[in-house]
């Protein structure tokens, strides 16, 4: 599987067999869950703790590094895809809706190139 041909369902069903397989829905309530993405939120961003902007671009980053970023990329993912099913959220329907939003509050004319 990679981005070209894996569904967000596949992605999440995954998930839930992994934490069906161990019986850790009982450790998977939500307050757990949003705390673990940012812990492993926290993790991601050591990888880029000392570096300027330019050196943390991807062709800056060694393949090993690279490697570690996306494993730690992936455990976020994890518990997001873990917390779309422990809400029952349509993630790709939360995502559509919250692109709108984002486009009404930030229009392109406006904002292109700013921050």
């Amino acid at each position: 599987m990679n981005d070209h041909s894996a569904t967000l369902a596949q992605l999440k069903q995954e998930v839930q067999d992994f934490v069906s397989e161990r019986d850790w829905q009982q450790f998977h309530a939500p307050k757990n869950l949003a705390m673990s993405i940012s812990i492993e939120a926290a993790e991601l961003m050591e990888h880029f703790q000392w570096l300027d902007s330019a050196a943390s671009r991807k062709h800056n980053l060694a393949a090993d590094q690279l490697h570690l970023i996306g494993e730690e990329l992936a455990d976020v993912l994890a518990y997001c895809l873990a917390l779309a099913n422990e809400l029952q959220i349509d993630l790709s329907d939360a995502l559509i809706q919250k692109m709108a939003k984002n486009r009404e509050k930030y229009p392109a004319d406006e904002f292109r190139g700013k921050y």
